[in-house]
């Protein structure tokens, strides 16, 4: 028996745990650090799937950079725990309803009959030459080379949109104009005055 499906199972199983995790623990510091668990994990499935672009991308980006700062937020606002703590049992009902919700869509999507080796079929076994990275650059260059370009449009209107709404002109905020930064002069901010001087006494 091959050592492949045992370790899809236990890394699986860690990263259904971690996921549960994350949005079961109520001290935010722990489910960062168990969302940090879950994109290991999910980079080790996505390994054994011979995904190894996505799963070094995963890691180096959300892991090394988001999770980070993520971490370094959650620590520098000294959230209080306490109000969160309260009305668990109050939202339960809704938080269980909810989660059936998304149990059953995903069981509609993920079934048998759309999901599963049967269906999608076993994954091609590939030599060592072969390159992920250059296959999926390949196939998103050409293939879907529009929806790509369409996505990183929306991405940067996106950022103008962020960057205007922060940078907006309230009548409460303050702000320097550079132009009448510039063309200031030193008679508009120095005022020599003339004293006569003290004796001392």
């Amino acid at each position: 028996m091959s050592i492949e499906p045992i370790l899809f199972y236990v890394f699986s199983t860690i990263l259904v745990l971690a996921s549960a995790a994350v949005v079961t623990v109520r001290n935010p510091v722990y489910a960062a650090l168990c969302l940090v668990l879950a994109f290991f994990t999910c980079a080790a499935v996505w390994l054994l799937l011979e995904a190894e672009f996505l799963a070094l991308v995963l890691i180096l980006v959300y892991v090394g950079a988001v999770m980070v700062l993520f971490l370094f937020v959650i620590m520098m606002l000294d959230i209080n725990l306490t109000p969160s703590k309260e009305g668990f049992i109050k939202y339960l009902p809704a938080g269980g309803f909810v989660a059936l919700l998304v149990l059953i869509e995903m069981s509609v999507v993920l079934g048998p009959e759309n999901f599963g080796i049967e269906v999608t079929g076993e994954p091609l076994k590939h030599g060592a030459d072969y390159s992920n990275t250059k296959e999926l650059g390949a196939t998103l260059y050409t293939e879907y080379a529009y929806p790509f370009e369409i996505a990183g449009a929306l991405l940067l209107l996106a950022i103008v949109a962020a960057i205007a709404l922060t940078m907006r002109r309230r009548p409460d905020s303050k702000y320097q104009d550079p132009a009448e930064q510039v063309a200031v002069r030193r008679n508009d901010r120095v005022r020599m005055v003339k004293m006569t001087a003290e004796k001392k006494q």
